[in-house]
Formats: C-alpha cells, structure tokens, sequence
C-alpha cells in the first residue's frame, strides 16, 4: 500500500515527464495513452511512462493534428495536441 507522500511522488515523476516529452525534449511527443496502468514504477518507486503505442511526433510548434481515435477530451476539436495528454 502507497502512502500519500508516495503517491504525490509519483504523480510528480508523471507530470515531469510530460512537460519533458510535450517541452524539452527535441520533438513534441503526445502520448494519448496516459493511465494508471501505463505509468510503471523502478525498484526506487521512480515513474517512468510506458506503452507508446498511440503516441505522435511533432516538430515544436506544429502539434495539433487530426485523429481517428477520439479521447473524450477530443471529441470537440477533433485534434491531438498536449492538452489532450493532460
């Protein structure tokens, strides 16, 4: 069992993880797959997110696109960007 200094630990590895993939890092990664059972944990309870099956690349600046597969935060716009990973 997860004591909650444990589990805002790693919801903090997971959100820094996104800011890394949608802002740091060379190209722009929406993962469109975030959930609990993609999220795993090492040894040290570090996140690391897994399972990017569903995920798309874009150059800085360009991350919007049209999608098949609608998330229910996607439904109005149609579109893939990094709001829609949040």
């Amino acid at each position: 069992m997860l004591d909650w200094s444990q589990r805002f630990q790693i919801i903090k590895g997971t959100a820094s993880g996104q800011v890394y993939l949608h802002e740091e890092w060379g190209k722009v990664v929406i993962h469109r797959d975030i959930k609990s059972s993609n999220v795993l944990l090492d040894d040290e309870m570090n996140p690391r997110l897994g399972d990017f099956d569903l995920a798309m690349l874009f150059d800085h600046g360009t991350c919007d696109a049209p999608t098949s597969r609608l998330a229910p935060e996607m439904i109005k716009s149609g579109m893939a960007s990094t709001s829609t990973d949040i």
